[in-house]
């Protein structure tokens, strides 16, 4: 009476073997779900990565900045750059409407994070102008 049936403990192996299955299943469906979801997370972080080292570089965007003030359609507008720690303020407060068309055709047209953006039209062939870029 106090021996142990083998037919309870084959039984008992039978259903502690589907029970390691089930669980089994449940990691690698959890582990195929996560894999995506760590693909995605890369593709994103590459994402992220190109735009942070394309619009928040300081020294870049700098000296593109000051690459197009020097430009000679620009020189007579007598703009004003301001750096500061996080931004450039340029202004200008007699500026003809060719170098404003060049000034905001590159700077629209460049990766710039512009924060602010005031024209002000002086006349038909004049007007001002106070832009912020920041990185």
């Amino acid at each position: 009476m106090n021996r142990v049936n083998p037919l309870h403990i084959i039984i008992l192996l039978i259903v502690l073997l589907a029970f390691v299955m089930l669980k089994l299943n449940a990691a690698k469906e959890e582990l195929v779900d996560t894999k995506s979801s760590y693909n995605q997370t890369v593709v994103l972080a590459d994402k992220i990565k190109g735009l942070k080292s394309s619009y928040f570089n300081k020294t870049k965007v700098q000296r593109t900045i000051n690459k197009i003030l020097r430009s000679s359609i620009l020189r007579a507008s007598n703009i004003t750059e301001k750096v500061t720690n996080s931004s450039i303020l340029l202004t200008s407060k007699n500026m003809n409407i060719r170098s404003l068309n060049f000034l905001l055709g590159k700077i629209l047209n460049g990766n710039y994070i512009v924060s602010e953006l005031q024209i002000k039209q002086l006349s038909d062939k004049k007007a001002s102008l106070q832009l912020e870029i920041k990185w």
